[in-house]
């Protein structure tokens, strides 16, 4: 096991182009890192430089204790696992797992009961004498994963492994993953597109964005306290939903007002968050997530009421998205812009706009009855409003946002941990 450090990296492809930016990342003995974010952010690049199959234009990578800028992949004393599982078709599953061992010459008494304890961790017992085109999806990269463990490696390098398995396969081969990773302990660096995966797996994760380290933190954490408007709407599913509001102090205390809506802000988070006094009187931008919404019939009396009427609704079984127009334009800001491409590229279920009308996602109770068309009363748990810069996009008071006059084009890793 083994530490991995980028001190700076860079990659500049021909023509100027950039695909990371100054990277600073420290991953930790044993730890699970996940690089996330949209195509094209510099989270495959990065992990190519780390294996060394992508040279790095300028800055550092150790391994361990050991710079491994000048050193070839097969010095680094790593194991990548690729997307297309990279299995040699004319081999037996034993052979493919046998098969590094047999370039370093270990003893065939050695390989043969590391193939097995490997074969055993995975469930590939009753398949070693099966050659690839015999295997599902899911053996197949279960193969590819058991011969990079067979290696007994620093770290494990893995590139959207699972990108090519169904639905239902991903989630069964994540709890896998999370297994294998608790029982082996090794150092981690793992490389998706889907931020649930991302949130599932990581002990922390890492958001980049047009190669420039946006955030690491706990999935938890990052959910909790996004650290501007891009991570915010970039991790958590159904995304987070924004308006530009006003934030106002009245009589009764403070509170946002946006599209005909009035909702109370805590003391409680004014205390929390004292660089929200300075934008009293001033616009914000103001983030709800669907999680934090309830139909009004099954919500605690302290939430918030918020009244709307149902465009669509998506019924999950145990919950109910509730999709309604907002009568205030979409956000417009870099962050969000970039984010709305992103899902115009994906597998985005994005509804036409309604009059310029911002469309909004409430996350309710199955229990609710509400159907599309309807009206239907809400209600927001206030104490988990976000607040954002509308010129930075930076989330207003959290510690690693800096000033809130920063440029719109600030990025940060001050929850580098």
């Amino acid at each position: 096991m083994a530490k991995i450090v980028l001190d700076r990296v860079d990659k500049v492809y021909g023509g100027g182009v950039k695909a990371v930016d100054g990277l600073d990342l420290e991953i930790r003995d044993g730890e699970f890192m996940v690089l996330v974010g949209p195509s094209g952010c510099g989270k495959s690049t990065a992990l190519r430089m780390i294996a060394g199959l992508e040279e790095i234009s300028g800055g550092k990578i150790s391994i361990g204790e050991q710079v491994v800028n000048d050193l070839a992949p097969k010095d680094r004393d790593i194991a990548m696992v690729f997307q297309n599982y990279a299995l040699y078709p004319h081999m037996t599953v034993e052979q493919n797992l046998a098969f590094g061992l047999k370039l370093r010459g270990t003893p065939k008494a050695e390989i043969r009961q590391k193939v097995l304890e490997a074969a055993k961790m995975l469930g590939l017992e009753q398949f070693l004498g099966r050659k690839p085109a015999a295997l599902s999806g899911g053996q197949r990269q279960r193969v590819a994963m058991g011969r990079a463990i067979v290696r007994e490696p620093q770290a494990f390098l893995m590139d959207e492994p699972l990108s090519n398995l169904d639905a239902k396969l991903r989630v069964s081969m994540r709890a896998s993953l999370s297994q294998l990773h608790e029982r082996l302990g090794v150092t981690t660096v793992y490389v998706t597109h889907d931020q649930v995966e991302a949130m599932t797996l990581g002990s922390r994760v890492c958001v980049l964005r047009e190669g420039r380290l946006q955030q690491v933190d706990t999935p938890q954490r990052l959910f909790d306290n996004p650290v501007n408007l891009f991570v915010a709407g970039f991790i958590g599913s159904p995304a987070m939903n924004f308006v530009s509001a006003d934030l106002v102090r009245g009589d009764g205390g403070a509170h946002v007002a946006f599209a005909g809506y009035t909702l109370p802000v805590p003391d409680a988070t004014l205390t929390g968050k004292p660089a929200l006094q300075d934008y009293l009187g001033r616009k914000v931008i103001l983030g709800i997530r669907p999680s934090d919404f309830e139909d009004a019939a099954h919500a605690d009396a302290d939430w918030a009421p918020l009244a709307a009427r149902s465009s669509v609704t998506e019924e999950l079984g145990s919950e109910i998205n509730v999709i309604f127009a907002i009568d205030a334009p979409p956000v417009e800001h870099k962050d969000t812009a970039d984010l709305a491409e992103d899902a115009a590229e994906g597998e985005s279920e994005a509804i036409p706009l309604i009059d310029n009308k911002a469309l909004w996602t409430a996350r309710v109770n199955s229990r609710s009855h509400v159907r599309p068309g309807q009206r239907v009363d809400l209600a927001v748990d206030t104490k988990r409003l976000h607040f954002f810069d509308p010129a930075s996009g930076l989330a207003i008071g959290h510690p690693g946002a800096g000033a809130a006059a920063a440029p719109a084009d600030t990025v940060t890793d001050g929850l580098r941990k």
